[in-house]
């Protein structure tokens, strides 16, 4: 993993809409669509089906707002801050070992990738928490940052 790896900064809400008209409003930031979808998620407990909500801006430095999912990681950072950083990542399995060999914890994980999990993310004691996501995911997730028609 390096800095240039990293693209984008998760942010959990409440409320996507109104988060997204005050960052828009604030700092001109444009959206791509909102997306809702059950995800099998593979938690320290074991196995669960989620249904995660999120949206990403077209506008760089690209930001995730993710709607909280209650009694999950995906809760608000304290203070409303960043959740998570987001890095690609060309070896889920290597990069997450090589983060857990630092002291980082594993949290979750997506299930359903042909080889394995194509997101993961691990937090450190100290409070930074890292989504890897799989490169390979980069030409599906580029719908998203596609300009919402208004």
């Amino acid at each position: 993993m390096k800095a240039a790896d990293q693209f984008h900064l998760g942010i959990v809400v409440d409320d996507i809409a109104e988060s997204q008209a005050r960052l828009t409003g604030l700092l001109g930031y444009e959206w791509g669509m909102t997306i809702e979808s059950p995800v099998p998620v593979e938690l320290p407990s074991g196995p669960v089906e989620l249904t995660l909500r999120l949206s990403y801006s077209v506008t760089e430095p690209r930001l995730e707002l993710v709607q909280e999912v209650a009694d999950t990681l995906w809760t608000p950072a304290r203070n409303g801050g960043v959740h998570h950083l987001g890095f690609w990542s060309e070896d889920l399995a290597a990069d997450g070992a090589e983060l857990v060999g630092s002291g980082f914890e594993h949290e979750a994980s997506g299930l359903g990738g042909p080889d394995g999990p194509m997101w993961s993310y691990f937090r450190h004691p100290a409070g930074t928490r890292i989504e890897l996501v799989s490169r390979a995911l980069l030409p599906v997730m580029g719908a998203l940052w596609t300009p919402v028609e208004s």
